[in-house]
């Protein structure tokens, strides 16, 4: 049964075509590691659910599950421990390789590794097939059967080939026309974004580093964007904008061009009527902010400006008419050689940072009884923009992964950044 792509698949495909485009999960789970066993529940839960065999037709735009037993590269790495900088460097090692393509291939690859007391393991899958939900459901399962509290794919089967829902024609009335009516204020905002400036505009490699925000910390952000009417999302947006702009001082000087812009991807399940995390695809909707950080603005109102930003997008739902815009990036993408693609997005559509934030809490709820599991994110940068902040709060803890292009960023800007 094959499935047609989406535009947001095709155009990650399009992206993957310069520089893989993956991204990693990473779960840590207390106990002691038995390798056999868990080689065993990786590989019998996907064949399981089916996901194995992948064929893509980028001609005619569609895909297809086949089936049958896995073929997965799972590696035990030699990392000393989670979020140390030889962890972050496999993570960044991870990002970096692509998938081979084969007419039938797997795309997922597993590393797991040994720790005192606990393991981790962790997930690299070709992001253009699947968003973060169903993975994280995906390794939710695994953990489950690994545990003893599940079977291998088995109970809970998933619809590999879901119809596309992204089609212009089928977006809510009025979405639309208020998308629509939106693009000349946003094409004005993106002609007026500072650019990264890129040193190497061929080089794509990504980087990695993590941390974390301990229980007091995340606590009190969470107290000062209620405090401030804003979304703790609002905030998040607004401290790496600040950040940026500490990097960026020269640009007030500039004739015009003296904004930041940033990305935020939008998990659209819900719109869409998606529930139970039985779809395995990708879903996904996303959106800009943009502000010229004046000098000397203070951070509760830089949140505020942005919180009435966003409050305007999620009103209207403009997140959902991302395709309009992924569709004209890729028919430009389209007319132009390899190396003016690579400088498309930067020339045209200057972004500075894209954030991806996911309550693990609300999908994998952490038991007080339980022996309770951590879990961080990284996902590659890709052509769109330079940065990528993968927060997941789970428990009382928020995980913070950087992917940065270090042909933007150095090491010091990013623990300025952090």
């Amino acid at each position: 049964m094959q499935a047609r792509l989406n535009i947001f698949q095709k155009s990650m495909l399009q992206w993957n075509d310069l520089h893989p485009y993956n991204a990693v999960h990473v779960v840590r789970i207390p106990g002691v590691l038995d390798v056999e066993r868990l080689e065993n529940v990786i590989t019998t839960t996907l064949e399981g659910k089916g996901l194995t065999g992948l064929t893509l037709n980028r001609r005619l735009g569609t895909y297809e599950y086949h089936g049958g037993p896995p073929s997965v590269e799972i590696k035990i790495t030699s990392a000393d421990a989670a979020l140390s900088p030889c962890f972050a460097r496999e993570i960044g090692r991870q990002l970096n390789t692509p998938f081979t393509q084969d007419e039938h291939f797997s795309p997922f690859r597993f590393f797991i590794v040994s720790e005192v007391g606990s393991f981790s393991l962790g997930l690299v899958y070709f992001h253009p097939m699947a968003d973060a939900e169903c993975i994280m459901i995906l390794l939710k399962e695994m953990v489950d059967t690994y545990s003893g509290r599940g079977s291998p794919g088995l109970d809970n089967p998933v619809d590999r080939h879901p119809p596309r829902r992204d089609h212009f024609l089928s977006l809510p009335p009025g979405v639309l026309a208020r998308k629509l009516a939106s693009l000349p204020s946003h094409i004005r905002a993106m002609r007026s974004a500072c650019r990264p400036h890129y040193r190497d505009a061929g080089d794509s490699s990504n980087e990695c580093a993590f941390f974390t925000l301990n229980p007091p910390t995340l606590s009190g952000m969470i107290q000062a964007a209620k405090s401030l009417k804003v979304t703790f999302n609002d905030l998040l947006l607004a401290l790496l904008t600040k950040a940026v702009s500490l990097l960026t001082p020269d640009r007030m000087q500039a004739r015009r061009r003296k904004g930041i812009s940033l990305g935020c991807i939008v998990n659209i399940r819900k719109d869409l009527g998606m529930t139970g995390g039985q779809t395995f695809g990708l879903f996904l909707g996303s959106f800009v902010v943009h502000h010229e950080v004046p000098a000397g603005i203070k951070l509760a109102d830089l949140a505020r400006d942005i919180g009435c930003q966003t409050l305007r997008i999620k009103r209207s739902r403009l997140y959902l008419g991302a395709p309009l815009e992924l569709a004209f990036g890729r028919l430009m993408t389209s007319l132009f050689s390899e190396q003016r693609r690579r400088k498309l997005y930067q020339k045209h559509y200057p972004l500075w940072g894209g954030l991806t934030n996911m309550n693990l809490n609300a999908l994998w709820p952490q038991m007080d009884d339980a022996r309770p599991v951590d879990y961080f994110r990284a996902v590659s940068t890709g052509p769109v923009t330079p940065l990528v902040v993968s927060l997941t709060t789970v428990g009382r803890v928020a995980n913070i992964g950087l992917t940065y292009r270090s042909t933007v960023f150095e090491p010091p800007d990013v623990e300025r950044i952090k």
